[in-house]
C-alpha cells in the first residue's frame, strides 16, 4: 500500500512486479541526459583502457522526458546501473529506494575526495527515506557531484560606470541604491534589471538567504509564513514596484543575451551557461563590459541555488562494482577538466577548476565564489510541484492580486496540501508534525 501510495504521488499507477535478473556479463547501461550523453561517449575510450572487461553502453535521455522515463523505468523494473540525475530529483529517487548509498566506496577510494567538492552541492547528495511506520532513516550519501550549477549576477560594467559604481553592491541595501541609480541613468532605454516572473530560481536564491527554512515540522508542512520569507518575497517584489525591471515572462523578452548587449537592463540572475552564450553572442569590442558577481544577501554577500547533477548507482543493479569504476572515473579532477573542454559544464571537483584553467577566468572565479555560499532546496520528493506554487504565488502578488501577507497564508495551505501524503507516510502523531 506505501509503494502505491508513493507511485500515485509521482504520477505512476502501474503496479510493480518481477524482480532485476540481469547478468553480471552484460554491458554497463548508463543513462545520461541531453548534450551530456553525446560529449561522455568521448571521454569513454580512457575508462575501456584501464576497464577492458566492462562494455558501457549510453542511453541519452531528452531533459524534457527524463523525469518521466525514469519514473517509468521503476515501475517496470528497467533503471540502468548507472545514471544521471538533477540534483533535486534525488530526494524523490531515495523515497523510492533505488539508489545505493555511496559513502563506504567514497571512503575507501584512492580517487574520489569528498572534501574536494563544494559542500553546498555535496548535501544535495545526502537525502533521508521515509520508512515503514513512519520513521526516518539517516541522510545517505546517494550520488556524487558531476558537474555544479548555481544562479548569480550578470551586469554590465560600462552602465555601471555610467550610473557612478565602479563595483557590484554585496547587499540589498546598497544594491537598492545602485538600482535607484540605474533606474534614472537608464530612463527612456530601459530597466535595471532583467526578472522573469515566471521564473522561481531568483525568488528561491533570496529565500535561501533567510535563517528560517521553507518548509517546518519535519518537512511536512510550509513554513512560507515565516518572517524570513516574508523579507524575501517584499525584496523580490519590490524590483517591479519600484520599476527595477519591467512586469514580462521569459518568452516576451526576443534574446535575453542580445538585449543585455544592447543595453536594455544592467543585470540579469543566470547560470554559467549563459557565460558561454555572451561569449559566442557579443562583438569582441563589448567582451570587456560584461562581468559576473555574486548574489547580494541582506547583510553582505548572499546564498544561491546549490543546482547541477550528479552520479547515481541503481541499487539493485548486479554491476554494482563496475558502475563505481565508471563513476570513480567520471569524478577525476582530469576527466572533470576535459569534460568542462566539452560542454562548458563547471567541474564539482574544486581541484579540476585549475585543470581546466577556470582559476584565471575572472567570471568563472565569481561561480567559485558563489558556489561557496549555495544552500540546497528541500530534500523532499514534491520540491518541484511546492517550487511552481512558489513562483504562480509570487507572480500573483507582483501582478497585484494579492498582498504580502495573504499571499504567503495561501502558499502555505497549497504547499500543506502537497505535502500531505508525507505527513500520512510518516504518521506523524507528535505535537511539531501536527502543528
Amino acid at each position: 500500500m506505501r509503494r502505491r501510495a508513493l507511485l500515485q504521488g509521482v504520477g505512476a499507477s502501474v503496479a510493480l512486479s518481477g524482480c532485476t535478473g540481469s547478468s553480471s556479463r552484460q554491458p554497463l547501461q548508463f543513462w545520461a541526459m541531453g548534450r551530456e550523453a553525446e560529449v561522455v561517449r568521448e571521454l569513454l575510450p580512457g575508462f575501456a583502457q584501464r576497464h577492458p572487461g566492462i562494455v558501457v553502453q549510453v542511453q541519452q535521455i531528452p531533459w524534457s522526458s527524463a523525469h518521466e522515463k525514469l519514473l517509468t523505468a521503476y515501475v517496470g523494473n528497467s533503471l540502468p546501473d548507472v545514471f544521471q540525475l538533477g540534483n533535486t530529483w534525488i530526494a524523490e529517487m531515495a523515497q523510492l529506494d533505488v539508489l545505493a548509498p555511496l559513502q563506504a566506496r567514497v571512503q575507501a577510494s584512492a580517487v574520489v575526495d569528498a572534501g574536494d567538492y563544494f559542500p553546498g552541492i555535496l548535501a544535495t547528495n545526502r537525502a533521508a527515506r521515509i520508512a515503514e511506520r513512519g520513521a526516518t532513516s539517516a541522510p545517505a550519501l546517494l550520488g556524487l557531484p558531476w558537474y555544479v550549477d548555481t544562479r548569480l549576477l550578470f551586469y554590465r560594467r560600462d552602465l555601471l560606470a555610467q550610473a557612478g559604481f565602479a563595483q557590484v553592491a554585496q547587499d540589498w541595501g546598497a544594491w537598492s541604491q545602485m538600482l535607484e541609480a540605474l533606474k534614472a541613468s537608464l530612463a527612456g532605454r530601459g530597466r535595471p534589471v532583467f526578472l522573469a516572473v515566471n521564473e522561481f530560481e531568483p525568488l528561491l536564491a533570496l529565500a535561501l538567504q533567510q535563517d528560517e527554512g521553507l518548509l517546518r515540522a519535519q518537512d511536512t508542512r510550509g513554513n512560507f509564513s515565516s518572517n524570513g520569507f516574508g523579507r524575501a518575497l517584499a525584496f523580490y517584489s519590490g524590483f517591479f514596484r519600484r520599476g527595477w525591471a519591467d512586469l514580462q515572462g521569459k518568452e516576451q523578452i526576443s534574446n535575453l543575451w542580445t538585449e543585455f548587449g544592447q543595453g536594455r537592463f544592467a543585470f540579469f540572475v543566470s547560470g554559467p551557461w549563459s557565460m558561454g552564450e555572451l561569449k559566442r553572442r557579443l562583438p569582441p569590442q563589448q567582451q570587456a563590459s560584461w562581468g559576473c558577481a555574486a548574489m547580494p544577501g541582506p547583510q553582505g554577500p548572499g546564498a544561491s541555488i546549490a543546482g547541477g547533477a550528479s552520479l547515481v548507482v541503481h541499487q539493485r543493479s548486479p554491476r554494482q562494482d563496475a558502475a563505481w569504476r565508471l563513476v570513480e572515473y567520471l569524478s577525476e579532477p582530469a576527466v572533470q577538466a576535459r569534460f568542462h573542454a566539452l560542454t562548458g559544464n563547471l567541474p564539482a571537483r574544486r581541484s579540476a577548476w585549475a585543470l581546466a584553467g577556470l582559476h584565471t577566468d575572472d567570471r568563472a572565479a565569481a561561480f567559485a565564489d558563489q558556489l561557496q555560499r549555495v544552500k540546497p532546496a528541500p530534500a523532499v520528493l514534491e520540491w518541484e510541484r511546492i517550487a511552481v506554487e512558489m513562483q504562480r504565488a509570487a507572480e500573483q502578488l507582483v501582478r497585484g492580486q494579492g498582498a504580502l501577507a495573504p499571499t504567503q497564508a495561501a502558499l502555505d495551505a497549497e504547499v500543506d496540501a502537497i505535502l500531505a501524503k508525507r505527513r500520512w507516510l510518516l504518521q506523524a502523531s507528535g505535537p511539531e508534525a501536527r502543528a
